[in-house]
Order: structure tokens, then sequence, then C-alpha cells
């Protein structure tokens, strides 16, 4: 394996593992909140937690001075990609269904795309444009036989805060790729969290008098440190490593595999059963996740002095 493909098969590792994270992250969140604990004290305890972390971690890495003008561009990043993100998400989550929050997070690599284009120049390729769309149709095939959507009016806020959360974490995967190529990852997640917690301690911080810990079991401990220290630490690692070496369209093609991954799980543990349903959605995802990946089109048009030829 060369050092070209070996960095490509490593940064496709990492995004595949960060999902994989994300996909069992929504059954150990869930047996967390509201029980034990609000959804922005859970914020609060996985930015910081993070940030204490990546800071140690750091320490044993050579210093690299960062530019001025990209601490701007990492308080950016971090506001919409720690705060706005994560507290949208939660808070989104609690007045909404998982089903619909499931199908508008989806839309994300959509988003991925199109911002990339704005303002990376990244050109929309017809790989691309298919391959999104197999994906797309792919994962919301298989969260709508799962359950039905709910339109009404007690779930219009919350699907409103899961769209913010989309269309912010697709604009943090866009604006953080030039700082990748300049900087570590861990450097930037160092960076990252501490601006996020400077975020997120206003809008949490005062609810934790009203968090119970001493009432919290040793399981929910378990899956506090869980989101802490995978869903947080590894999963937005992983994600920002891959960026190193491909595209945020690449990286967010890859979301389509959580609710797969989530079936997967289930299979696994013996809590569902293998039907159609799960087979044509696997193929569709695994089509765009391979049809995104492409750099050149299928079918080569011949050139001038191809077709004189023919």
């Amino acid at each position: 394996m060369g050092g070209i493909s070996k960095k490509l098969f490593l940064a496709h590792l990492a995004v595949i593992g960060a999902n994989v994270i994300y996909g069992i992250n929504y059954v150990v969140a869930k047996g967390i909140m509201p029980d034990y604990l609000q959804p922005r004290v859970i914020i609060l305890m996985r930015v910081a937690g993070a940030a204490i972390i990546f800071w140690v971690v750091a320490s044993f890495y050579e210093k690299k001075s960062i530019s001025k003008r990209d601490y701007l561009r990492l308080a950016i990043c971090a506001l919409f990609g720690i705060a706005i993100n994560q507290i949208m998400f939660f808070e989104g989550l609690n007045l909404t269904t998982p089903i619909n929050a499931s199908i508008i997070m989806v839309g994300t690599p959509i988003l991925v795309l199109m911002f990339s284009y704005f303002l990376l120049g990244e050109k929309i390729s017809r790989n691309k444009i298919l391959g999104i769309l197999l994906g797309f149709s792919g994962a919301a095939y298989l969260i709508i036989n799962a359950g039905a959507l709910s339109i009404n009016s007690g779930t219009f806020m919350g699907n409103i805060m899961i769209l913010i959360n989309a269309s912010s974490y697709g604009l943090f995967l866009v604006l953080v790729k030039p700082l990748m190529a300049k900087y570590h990852p861990i450097i930037i997640m160092k960076w990252l969290f501490t601006f996020g917690l400077i975020y997120v301690i206003p809008v949490s911080f005062f609810l934790l008098p009203e968090s119970d810990f001493s009432a919290i079991p040793t399981n929910i401990w378990f899956s506090i440190a869980y989101v802490i220290i995978f869903t947080t630490v590894l999963a937005y690692f992983f994600n920002n490593y891959s960026l190193k070496n491909i595209s945020p369209t690449m990286n967010s093609a890859y979301i389509y595999l959580q609710p797969f991954l989530a079936t997967v799980v289930a299979l696994i543990a013996g809590k569902d059963v293998l039907t159609w349903t799960e087979v044509i959605a696997a193929v569709l995802i695994f089509s765009g996740v391979y049809f995104v990946s492409l750099k050149r089109p299928l079918m080569k048009k011949p050139n001038s002095s191809e077709a004189s030829h023919l």
C-alpha cells in the first residue's frame, strides 16, 4: 500500500469509526437525558471534558504557532461545529421524534456539497450528485420504514432546531477543512473545544445546580463517559483527521451509514431481524458512498482525436 493510498485508507477508516460511534451514541445518550441530566448539562460536560483531554494530549505534540487570522477561523468553526451544532441537536431531539431528526440529519451531505461549492470552490460532479441522492434515498428508506414521520405543531420547533444543527455541522466541515491542511488535528481540536467551552458556559452553567449528580447510577456514569470520551473526543478527532485527506463532501456522505449501522447493532444484539428493507437500503447507501468517492466519471467522453478513429 503506497503512501497516498495508505493515507486515504486511514482517512476513510477514521470517518467510518466516527460514524460507528455516532450510531451507538443514539442509544447511549437516550438513557441519560432527560431523566438524569438536562441536554445542556451533558453538552457542558462533553465540551469541558474534551477541552481538558485535548489540552493534555496536545502538550505532547510539537508546538506550532497559530496565526491570528486562524484563531478567528477557529473561533468561527467552534461556534458552528461545537456550540450551535450540539445545543441545537440535543434541544431539538427533545422536541421532535427520532424519525424526524434522522430524516433531517441525512440531508447534511447535500448542505455540505452546497457549502463546499460556494466556499471552497469544490466542483459539483455528476458522480457526487448521484452518490448523494442514492445515499439519501437509502438512509431515508431505512428510517421511514422504522416508523412514521410526525408532522404537527408540537414537533415543528424541534424540526427547525435539527435543521439548524444539520446546517451548522455542514458549514463546520467546510470551514475547518483549510485548517486541517496547516495544523495537526490534535491542536485544532484543542482550540475548537476551548472556544466551544467559552460559548457553552453562559447557556449551560446555570443548570448545574438543578442536577442531582448523587442520584446518577453507575451504568449512567459509564454512558456519560462514553459520550465524553468516544462521541466527543474520538469521533470529533476521527472526523477532523479524515478531512486532511478527503473532501468535506466525502466525509459527510458517510453520515448515511449511521441508520444502517444502528440496524446492524440491533441485528447483532438480537433485537431485530434482517429484511429486504435493510438489504435495499444497504445497497443504495454503499452505492452512494462509492459514487461520491469517484474522482472521474464512469463514462468518459472521447476527445476529438479518439473520435476521429471511431
